[in-house]
């Protein structure tokens, strides 16, 4: 049994690739654990059968029409929106509702940690690290300012470095600072303050 057949390539692009296409824009969208490919063949198969059900009237009907004789052009765009932007555009909608507040009184946040959830917002902060050493470090969270996330160990990269007073109060961006960078195994905890304009 040779697997590069047409049929079996076909099979497999049909019921395989929408599935792995969704399964790696939700990991774009909800940084988490990553799974071996392996682990997810039957994750994929199944969201592509879903992605069929979603389509599966639009699909008899082009199916049932001359689409194919009439214009191939546009029934191979059709199918190519079948194979490869729906699965983007289911994730996207369950996104979307899997963030809104009705749904959140009943399904935990899909996004697992808050590390993510707060600097996935891309807002700008004032920012107080307390390491375990009991030191503080005051910086800016701004537009230059990076936050990894999930499955990579949390790590900070602050903008600008401040100089705080003795109450931890912000009292000048400390003389050239380019910023610092600060691993998530130093860190006690971390104070957040909004930046006002």
């Amino acid at each position: 049994m040779d697997i590069w057949e047409i049929d079996k390539l076909v099979l497999f692009l049909a019921f395989v690739v929408p599935g792995f296409i969704s399964i790696k824009v939700y990991q774009l969208a909800f940084p988490g654990t990553e799974r071996a490919t392996s682990d997810q063949l039957i994750d994929a198969i199944a969201y592509s059968s879903i992605n069929y059900a979603i389509l599966i009237f639009p699909i008899v009907f082009v199916e049932k029409s001359n689409l194919k004789v009439d214009c191939s052009t546009l029934y191979y765009l059709f199918y190519v929106f079948v194979l490869f932007l729906a699965p983007i555009v289911w994730v996207l909608l369950w996104k979307y509702l899997r963030t809104r507040d009705f749904f959140q009184r009943n399904a935990p946040h899909p996004t697992a940690k808050p590390w993510d959830y707060v600097f996935a917002q891309r807002k700008p902060y004032w920012i107080k690290v307390v390491l375990k050493d009991g030191t503080t470090i005051g910086g800016r969270y701004g537009e230059k300012s990076f936050a990894s996330s999930a499955p990579a160990p949390e790590q900070l990269y602050l903008e600008e470095t401040w100089v705080l007073d003795k109450d931890g109060a912000f009292v000048r961006v400390k003389n050239e600072s380019a910023g610092v960078i600060i691993l998530s195994s130093e860190i006690s905890y971390i104070e957040l303050r909004n930046v006002r304009s």
